[in-house]
């Protein structure tokens, strides 16, 4: 599918010309401070691009999930600093999304300059169900960037929705890719055309319901498909194994039971895990086989030998697809799995892509060198609907003219 690109846009000239970039600005904040600026790093090039070809450059994003209202805790401010910090200029934030505030500030632009509306989720129209409420916003916007109005579609880990700012706003305004979603999208399908092997897939989370479309996709195509994270323990119970206190998914027990039935030997789990008594303030941690846990303990990790194990899996490997912790890594005494696992692919010669999300956060929270992976992607949830052959609404839009 051809999608125009920023390159095409340029081409024809931006200068004068308001742009609306749709970025993913998404990032965790503890008391308004940014704790991993991966996706605002990300997102800068394009905008950076775009600027200094003299574009006005009005940015839309959201932040968590207010409940389609202002809420002061998700404002885009921390954001909108940040940004300019890494752009070496200054970035107008909007006091709302498309009210008076911002479109006198996108007015006020000149070429070159850059702006970013306040959090789109604060407009309940955005995450609508109903297309005609979508479509109103979308027009909003394109009314405030004006008949030689452009967008650039830049946020890749939004491209899965069926959004005002993502979807609509592109069926009304010249759209282009930006460089973000052309790499991600180039990335993935290379994993889903024909990957060099053997190809190992890692997943970790906390829920197998929550991975089982992509296990099911993912099985006939990988070599190896290794399980680590909280769903390893409904798995394990799936063995007839005890699992304590750790997380399982009851219900999905009999699922499990048939992957592993039509897996064979393709499905890799862990052997071991680091278990305690509480994650919060764990008193005693110990490593247990993972199907040994007693009651008033909880796997909390992978263990020592099945990081080995793992390790031996990726040793040979030519492509290598991770999403999902191994542990609670944001807890030290849970993090040695998820470390070493991320160590280990590193090591390989195996062209990886990181799925995006909590293990994208892991990488950059452990201290481990990006540049040791061949893509680490910013979109989790698209990632993986895109290797679960799903269709990208944001992203199928974009090849639509």
């Amino acid at each position: 599918m051809g999608m125009k690109t920023v390159a095409d846009l340029i081409a024809q000239g931006v200068a004068g010309r308001t742009v609306l970039v749709r970025s993913d600005l998404n990032v965790p904040l503890a008391d308004g401070v940014i704790t991993d600026d991966g996706r605002v790093r990300a997102a800068a090039p394009t905008i950076d691009t775009l600027a200094k070809a003299g574009a006005r450059v009005v940015v839309t994003a959201h932040l968590g999930r207010p409940k389609g209202a202002p809420d002061p805790d998700f404002s885009l401010a921390p954001v909108a600093t940040r940004l300019g910090e890494l752009l070496g200029t200054e970035v107008v934030l909007a006091g709302d999304v498309v009210g008076e505030s911002a479109q006198a500030v996108v007015a006020n632009l000149s070429d070159g300059q850059i702006a970013l509306l306040e959090n789109v989720r604060f407009d309940p129209r955005e995450t609508s169900k109903a297309d005609a409420e979508r479509v109103a916003l979308a027009e909003d916007f394109a009314t405030m960037v004006g008949q030689r109005g452009a967008f650039v579609s830049d946020g890749f880990g939004v491209v899965h929705r069926k959004q005002a700012s993502v979807y609509d706003v592109a069926t009304l305004l010249p759209a282009y890719a930006g460089d973000l979603v052309l790499s991600e999208v180039d990335v993935l399908r290379t994993l889903t055309g024909d990957p060099a092997r053997p190809y190992v897939v890692v997943l970790g989370g906390s829920k197998v319901s929550d991975k089982l479309a992509v296990i099911e996709a993912l099985l006939p195509k990988v070599d190896k498909l290794l399980v680590g994270g909280g769903m390893c323990f409904t798995f394990a119970a799936a063995q007839g194994g005890r699992v304590g206190g750790s997380l399982l998914e009851k219900d999905m027990i009999g699922t499990c039971e048939r992957l592993l039935a039509d897996a064979g030997d393709k499905l890799v789990l862990p052997t071991d895990v680091v278990a305690a008594d509480d994650l919060k303030a764990p008193s005693v941690t110990e490593v247990l086989p993972v199907g040994e846990i007693p009651e008033g303990r909880m796997g909390l990790d992978i263990g020592p030998e099945s990081v080995r194990r793992f390790a031996g899996e990726l040793a040979g490997a030519k492509t290598v697809f991770w999403n999902g912790p191994m542990g609670v890594f944001e807890v030290p005494e849970f993090a040695a799995g998820t470390k070493g696992l991320a160590q280990a692919i590193i090591d390989s010669e195996a062209f990886s892509v990181v799925g995006g999300g909590d293990s994208a956060a892991a990488v950059r929270t452990l201290g481990l060198a990006e540049d040791g992976f061949s893509h680490i992607s910013t979109g989790g949830g698209a990632s993986l609907e895109y290797l679960e052959g799903k269709d990208l609404p944001g992203a199928t839009v974009l090849s639509a003219g």
